[in-house]
């Protein structure tokens, strides 16, 4: 039987914890600072967890080993 391959795209853009979680950037935390507010700027800089249909798609895409 073939390995299961790791989706590239997500491996780029996800990551998982040593606890399981799967984490992603928060949106809008790549360009034109200027025109956000402090508040927005602080809030899009903390990673987001994945939780509910996306976690489980998430760590389909991840690879069988990752985010047990």
């Amino acid at each position: 039987m073939p390995k299961q391959k790791t989706n590239s795209s997500a491996k780029k853009r996800m990551r998982v914890t040593g606890t399981g979680k799967i984490m992603r950037e928060g949106v809008n935390n790549q360009h034109k600072f200027e025109h956000k507010s402090s508040a927005q700027k602080r809030r899009v800089g903390a990673d987001q967890v994945i939780t509910g249909g996306d976690r489980k798609m998430a760590r389909k895409l991840l690879g069988k080993l990752k985010g047990r």
